[in-house]
């Protein structure tokens, strides 16, 4: 494959959707209910998902238009032309360093939920290594194959997430979520930047904006992309809150797969519904963990100007060394914080300037 490029594969309009959609709903869909009732302790968290969902899309908005400047390159090429090339190879390096840490916080997750919960006393490399070669190899055919692979997988997902869903209905208790803003306003704002962490994903369009066929339509990629994200989330909070009350999701580490686990169904062929979930979840995980590996692997192939497919295999064991560095559960958490933090300076803050600078500048391709 070619030194800082991949082949000339496209991504169709519904690809790219997918592909913003699976990047979103990784570990924060079973997490999101405890993270966002921690900080508000109120039932009314479902307004600050929608809150949130509307920031998302402004900064998705502005990241979008500084894209569709430069429809022939990736993020880590047209940022040297904006604001010089030693300035943007130093933020191209952040931006591997931030896909990176994603990368090494997905594969991590997937270990302490699959080893709890489906394997347990099997080691964790044997849990990862077949999960990180299987994507290496779907990298190596490009986003075109990262598409296709999101195509099949999000069908899937959204069949028994609405199953699960449908049949969470059974021990939903309305009372739970009532009066609505009966605290005021202000609980609902405290949720707002964990929530707003949950949806990072937008950012990917960064780099893939120039592999769209027809990149005249991201905005309408990134607005439906984050609906789809906004009606998930609300569902999974709703239906936790109204299962276990405010009080019963905090103490929960993992609440929307303990609602899964809350019922059973006797005339089904299944009478649990765990491990649909977790099927579900560790396909999202792969698809979010794909998508990062790639992002970082181009990254660091167009700022060194070195082979892509030699970058895939360099970055693996660099990936799995960072996953291990977390020594618990709490410890992954705040590193999961610690990036969504760093998501809200590089993709909420910096395009912005960029934007207008190159405007100001006339750079474009």
């Amino acid at each position: 494959m070619g030194v800082g490029k991949v082949k000339a594969d496209k991504i169709t309009t519904l690809q790219t959707t997918v592909i913003i959609v699976s990047f979103m709903l990784a570990a924060g869909l079973l997490t999101l209910p405890r993270v966002m009732v921690k900080d508000s302790m109120t039932p009314d968290v479902w307004i600050s998902i929608i809150l949130a969902g509307g920031i998302v899309f402004l900064s998705g908005w502005i990241m979008v238009k500084l894209s569709q400047r430069f429809p022939e390159s990736t993020f880590y090429q047209y940022v040297q032309r904006i604001i010089g090339r030693a300035a943007g190879k130093v933020i191209g390096v952040l931006l591997v360093i931030y896909f990176v840490c994603i990368a090494g916080f997905e594969i991590r997750s997937v270990e302490e939920v699959t080893a709890f919960f489906l394997l347990e006393g099997t080691p964790v490399w044997a849990i990862s290594a077949p999960f990180m070669w299987i994507s290496l190899y779907l990298c190596m055919g490009g986003v075109g194959a990262m598409g296709k692979i999101c195509q099949i997988i999000f069908p899937i997902t959204a069949s028994i997430f609405l199953l699960i869903c449908l049949l969470g209905l059974n021990v939903f208790e309305l009372n739970n979520l009532r009066p609505v803003l009966s605290e005021g306003v202000m609980p609902v704002f405290k949720a707002l930047k964990t929530t707003t962490l949950t949806f990072t994903g937008t950012e990917c369009m960064l780099i893939i904006l120039c592999r769209m066929e027809k990149p005249e339509k991201a905005t309408r990629v990134v607005g439906l992309a984050i609906g789809i994200a906004v009606v998930f989330y609300i569902a999974a909070v709703i239906l936790c809150i109204g299962a276990f009350s405010v009080e019963g999701v905090i103490t929960r580490t993992w609440p929307f797969l303990d609602l899964a686990r809350s019922f059973e169904v006797e005339y089904l062929v299944l009478e649990r519904f765990e491990s649909l979930l977790l099927s579900i979840w560790i396909m999202q995980i792969f698809a979010t963990f794909s998508i990062a590996f790639y992002c970082a692997s181009l990254g660091v192939s167009q700022i060194l100007n070195r082979s892509y497919s030699a970058t895939l295999f360099i970055l693996l064991p660099a990936i799995y060394i960072l996953s291990q560095i977390p020594q618990n559960l709490n410890e992954l958490f705040s590193l999961g914080t610690i990036l969504g933090n760093g998501a809200i300076i590089l993709f909420g803050l910096l395009p912005l300037p960029l934007l207008l600078i190159s405007r100001w500048r006339g750079v474009r391709s």
